[in-house]
């Protein structure tokens, strides 16, 4: 795999390992819920105005949980995307975020929440 280092692991070292924490330990669907709203309000206000047509926002609930909601990040785009008739290029996942692609607005949204992540308190389930 590109960029990945193979490490091996005494199991019995360890008595349990979490290797995800987001939504497992954490709670981080508001924070996600606000980075796509971030990132799609601004494409769609964008793209509405290039062809002089209004796409609704992007709702936090609904549109949240019927389109983006535990798909990867990509299906998460396009779902969305085709919700409002927009098509637009699937492009590469190495696509940076300022590249208006599937891959591209995914990279974009996944910035924009390191942004938010790094700026905010994470809540921790108890």
């Amino acid at each position: 795999m590109k960029g990945c280092e193979v490490i091996k692991i005494s199991y019995d070292a360890f008595e349990a390992m979490i290797f995800d924490l987001d939504g497992v330990v954490t709670d981080t669907a508001e924070l996600h819920a606000a980075s796509w709203k971030k990132m799609f309000d601004a494409f769609l206000e964008k793209k509405g105005q290039q062809q002089n047509t209004f796409y609704p926002p992007f709702d936090e609930k609904s549109d949240y949980l019927e389109y983006v909601d535990g798909k990867p990040r990509y299906d998460g785009v396009k779902d969305f995307l085709t919700s409002r008739g927009i098509e637009i290029p699937y492009g590469d996942p190495e696509d940076s975020p300022g590249v208006e692609t599937i891959c591209g607005l995914g990279n974009r949204k996944n910035e924009i929440f390191k942004a938010m992540l790094s700026e905010g308190e994470i809540k921790v389930f108890e």
